[in-house]
C-alpha cells in the first residue's frame, strides 16, 4: 500500500510568466511527472515530439476527443491544448506527483472533474508576472515570435491574470531561483496533510 496518493499540480499562467520553466525544472530534479500536452500545433524550432508535446494533428485531437480520452482540452490562440488521461491517473494511483502545465479553461475543467481520485489529488497554482512590462519584455526576448503574435499574446495574457482568484495559490513571479523555491515548498507543504496521508 502506498504511505499516499499522488498530488495533480495544475499550474496555470499566461505565456512569459515562467510558469512552463518551473514544471520542467521540477520534473527534471525527479520531483514530479510532467504532464505532457497534446496540441495541433506546429512544433516551434527545438521542440521534440512527445518529449515537449504530442503533436497531433486536428483529426486524430477530434476522434481523441469523441473517444472521451483527454482530462480536459481547450482551443488556445487558434490551436487545440489537452492533456490525456492517461498523462495523468496512473502516476496519481501509484502515488507520484503529476506537474500539468495548462490554461485557465483547462484549469476550470479539472477543477470540475467528477473523477474522486482528481479531486483528492487536486492543488492548483496561479503564476503571476511581475508587471506587465516585464511581461511583454519576457515574450519579446524569446525571439521566435511575430510581433502580432506577442501583441495577441499580451492581449490573451491580461484576459487570463484575471482568473487568479479562482485559484488556491498564486506565486508572484521575482526570480527564477526564488520563484523554484516557492514552487518546490509549496509541493512539500502538500505531501505533509494529513488528508493525503494512507491511514
Amino acid at each position: 500500500m502506498h504511505e499516499r496518493t499522488g498530488i495533480l499540480l495544475v499550474v496555470s499562467g499566461p505565456s512569459g510568466s515562467g510558469k512552463t520553466t518551473l514544471c520542467r525544472r521540477l520534473a527534471a530534479d525527479k520531483a514530479a511527472h510532467y504532464s505532457i500536452s497534446c496540441t495541433t500545433r506546429q512544433p516551434r524550432p527545438g521542440e521534440i515530439a512527445d518529449l515537449d508535446y504530442h503533436f497531433l494533428s486536428g483529426e486524430l485531437f477530434a476522434a481523441r476527443v469523441a473517444a472521451g480520452d483527454f482530462l480536459e482540452y481547450a482551443l488556445v490562440h487558434g490551436n487545440h491544448y489537452g492533456t490525456l488521461r492517461s498523462e495523468v491517473l496512473g502516476f496519481l494511483d501509484a502515488g507520484s506527483d503529476v506537474v500539468m502545465d495548462i490554461d485557465v479553461q483547462g484549469a476550470a475543467q479539472v477543477r470540475a472533474c467528477a473523477d474522486p481520485a482528481i479531486q483528492q489529488a487536486l492543488v492548483d497554482l496561479f503564476v503571476m508576472p511581475p508587471s506587465d512590462d516585464e511581461l511583454l519584455a519576457r515574450l519579446t526576448g524569446r525571439g521566435t515570435d511575430s510581433a502580432a503574435t506577442i501583441a495577441l499574446r499580451m492581449t490573451n495574457a491580461i484576459e487570463e491574470m484575471r482568473h487568479w482568484p479562482s485559484y488556491t495559490y498564486r506565486l508572484l513571479s521575482a526570480t527564477h531561483e526564488e520563484d523554484y523555491a516557492r514552487f518546490k515548498a509549496l509541493l512539500t507543504a502538500e505531501r505533509l496533510r494529513v488528508s493525503r496521508l494512507a491511514r
